[in-house]
């Protein structure tokens, strides 16, 4: 099956050279040169992944990706010329998957591709239970991939039902900020371990609009992250 890529970007040479070098590596190339088109072709084509540049006219690509996640947890790479740290952690926290500044090499652009597919393709294969019982009401479905806790759906992006699904599968255990990056988002994965911190924020404050006075990430100073039992 050849694999669907919207390619987002305002810059027609831009679109034109990456569009060329994916068809060269057998995916099927989508293009979208502005936010309100990329929205729609995404809902309508249904992409295996897409490229997303930051800086759109109509709609800029943070609230593109913000609008998408809404909906759906297609895997997204942002591809931008706006490398500051802020910008890379704020497109993470609205859920995409990596991250990679222009100028890049092809090369590159195609090694994080098929990263990113692999990682979306193959998590969490070895996974014995479809339904983990966590703390404090807390529930998940691996094959429907919804959480529910004390029976109110938690809406989660597919990061961070991987980050709790993990965590279940290990309450109690004190869990690195290493060990999290790798089980969410691959050994291959640059954007470091505040991409870690900023999830479990996200994490805490979803969880706290259903339980206000819930503790169920505890922080372990100097280390990481652990799921009371």
């Amino acid at each position: 099956m050849t694999l669907k890529i919207l390619v987002v970007d305002d810059e027609v040479s831009v679109t034109e050279l990456i569009s060329y070098n994916l068809q060269k590596a057998h995916y099927e190339v989508l293009v979208a040169h502005d936010g309100e088109s990329a929205l729609q072709i995404a809902r309508e084509s249904l992409p295996d992944l897409i490229l997303l540049d930051l800086m759109l006219p109509k709609i800029d690509g943070l609230d593109v990706c913000r609008e998408l996640r809404k909906s759906s947890q297609v895997p997204i790479i942002m591809v931008t010329a706006r490398g500051e740290e802020t910008d890379r952690v704020i497109g993470l926290e609205l859920g995409a998957d990596d991250y990679l500044c222009k100028p890049f090499s092809m090369r590159e652009l195609l090694a994080r591709i098929k990263a990113v597919l692999r990682r979306n393709q193959n998590k969490h294969g070895d996974q014995p239970a479809s339904i983990l019982k966590g703390p404090r009401g807390l529930e998940l479905d691996d094959e429907a991939r919804i959480v529910n806790l004390e029976g109110n759906l938690l809406p989660l992006t597919r990061l961070e039902f991987d980050l709790i699904q993990y965590m279940i599968l290990h309450a109690g255990q004190v869990l690195s900020r290493e060990q999290l990056l790798s089980q969410a988002w691959g050994y291959d994965f640059v954007g470091g371990t505040r991409a870690v911190d900023s999830a479990i924020k996200r994490l805490r404050k979803k969880i706290q609009k259903l339980q206000p006075d819930a503790l169920l990430i505890e922080t372990v100073r100097g280390i990481g992250y652990r799921l009371v039992k």
